[in-house]
């Protein structure tokens, strides 16, 4: 068994217990965690008024997972696990609840022909409240009531067979289903709702798969490709006045079903001693979420309605890379890449309030209303590098990723044209250093993202950041040890969200933890 246990900035509470035990061949594990805090406001110093206070969350989760040999051969894999979160946004009326849990059952068959069939369950459950808050920042009154249940389930049978030397070859098929509703109550009057909206409906996929790949030397090749059957079926949306009376809206959205390809081709060579190249070609596809589809989201006073028209993402692209380790302990990996998504899902803003609008509500002052729609394209080329390096009980590691990405847009998104995606930074850095010996072990990360911005037309721009974080752990006992974490130590402002007003929400503050583990060896 192993346990950890931390207390942190504004009453932040952090317990973890791990264990497990071994009989028959089989073995079971479990972990269970716990967490709560007082929370920080979201709204910057500067901005906030009597509406705004801290955001306080408290989250549970438990998993277990049972491994039992059932036949020569033959292991089954069970696993279990269930969380809930509840937290709100820093204002009142805005509380965020979200309950799940997974279960799944696997048998693999090793030998000669190896094999493997998955079943599994999901549910999830989240509520939401959204508020809208006065220009002075100094009431909040209720604007939606929110509640979302969602299940899924699938099925995955996998086989590879032996196909000779140096090949491997793996194949078989899936099944994946999803179903789900938001239940809402808005157009609130005096505190009280006057509506409500039913919406939701059902999706799922059943695919085909085959992975090939061959190692001749120094040369390794990879293909793979797979077949898909979608169908989005049952979609609805009804609407009411909660008095009674006729519906406002009852609609019943027309099923819809399709095929989509993709495919990978990958080839890397050892040209010499230390370089390897690597070149790669794909497409893929993407069905649009229930979310996407049927469920109107809330952010600040912006919102967004869904759109149960949309059509799957595509996406096309190619990278090469290169590998190297010039010097023993040395390594960097770099690779640059040219995509293009056709049918890019993104929410377009189609207006501002005060006013009520279509699939949402009402709107206030200073909010934009958006839509989801699909974009005709997003075309991003970049680069990525990873360097990493250790010496003994040193180590250290570098990393940049570079993306230029622009909307290809037009009709009723024309202006989208050009524009960067939303929260799509540029430049993202880090680096890190760390220190592991008998008495102490140390680490140091330092995380940079470039300015960006948070809305599709490039007008509220989140700033950029550099953030440190560190990490010390020094032994007591050979089981028993202290542990010390801080958590943007330089309390950088970290934006993250940005309303048409200006008014600007933060990521967490400085955070300082200290705790003990036990960890039996």
């Amino acid at each position: 068994m192993a346990l950890t246990g931390f207390y942190g900035s504004r009453d932040s509470v952090e317990l973890v217990a791990t264990g497990g035990a071994k009989r028959g061949g089989g073995e079971l594990t479990g972990a269970i965690q716990f967490a709560r805090g007082d929370g920080f406001v979201p709204i910057v110093a500067g901005q906030r008024g009597a509406a705004d206070r801290a955001a306080p969350y408290e989250q549970m989760g438990i998993a277990l997972r049972g491994v039992a040999p059932v036949a020569a051969g033959v292991e089954l894999q069970a696993n279990l696990s269930a969380f809930t979160d509840s937290r709100d946004r820093g204002t009142d009326f805005t509380p965020v609840l979200s309950r799940g849990a997974d279960a799944s059952l696997r048998l693999i068959g090793s030998g000669r022909w190896r094999w493997a069939a998955t079943g599994w369950l999901q549910h999830r459950d989240f509520s939401s409240g959204f508020a809208s808050i006065s220009a002075t920042r100094d009431t909040a009154t209720p604007t939606l009531d929110q509640h979302v249940p969602a299940s899924g389930s699938g099925l995955r049978i996998e086989i590879e067979p032996p196909v000779g030397a140096g090949w491997t070859l793996r194949a078989g098929g899936d099944l994946r289903m999803v179903s789900g509703q938001t239940n809402e109550l808005y157009s609130f009057v005096a505190g009280s709702p006057t509506r409500r909206r039913v919406a939701g409906g059902e999706s799922s996929t059943a695919g085909l798969f085959a992975d090939l790949s061959l190692e001749r030397g120094d040369l390794t090749l990879t293909a793979d490709a797979r077949a898909d059957r979608w169908a989005i079926r049952d979609g609805r949306l009804f609407e009411a006045l909660l008095a009674g009376g006729t519906p406002l809206t009852d609609t019943r959205h027309t099923d819809r079903s399709g095929w989509e390809g993709s495919a990978r081709i990958g080839a890397a060579v050892r040209a010499i001693d230390h370089v390897t190249l690597r070149a790669a070609a794909y497409t893929g596809w993407r069905l649009p979420t229930l979310n996407e589809l049927y469920r109107p989201f809330r952010a600040g006073a912006d919102a967004t309605a869904a759109n149960p028209l949309l059509s799957p993402e595509r996406l096309r692209g190619a990278e090469v890379g290169i590998d190297l380790i010039p010097v023993t302990g040395l390594s960097l990996r770099a690779t640059a890449f040219l995509n293009r998504l056709d049918d890019a899902i993104g929410n377009v803003t189609l207006g501002s309030g005060p006013g009520n609008f279509p699939g949402v509500g009402f709107v206030a002052a200073g909010g934009a209303y958006r839509a989801r729609r699909n974009l005709d394209a997003i075309e991003s080329r970049g680069v990525e590098v990873d360097l990493g390096w250790q010496s003994g009980p040193w180590r250290a590691g570098a990393s940049w990723a570079f993306t230029d990405a622009r909307v290809q847009a037009s009709g009723a998104a024309a202006l989208l044209d050009g524009l960067r995606p939303a929260q799509t930074a540029p430049h993202q850095i880090s680096a890190n250093l760390g220190y592991s010996g008998e008495r102490l072990s140390l680490s140091a990360t330092a995380r940079y993202v470039a300015t960006q911005y948070e809305d599709d037309l490039n007008l509220r721009a989140l700033g950029d950041a550099l953030t440190f974080d560190a990490v010390l752990r020094v032994p007591i006992t050979s089981a028993v040890a202290i542990e010390a974490r801080g958590e943007n130590l330089t309390d950088a402002l970290v934006e993250t969200a940005v309303s048409g007003t200006g008014v600007i929400e933060r990521s967490s503050p400085r955070t300082l933890w200290i705790g003990v583990s036990y960890r039996p060896r």
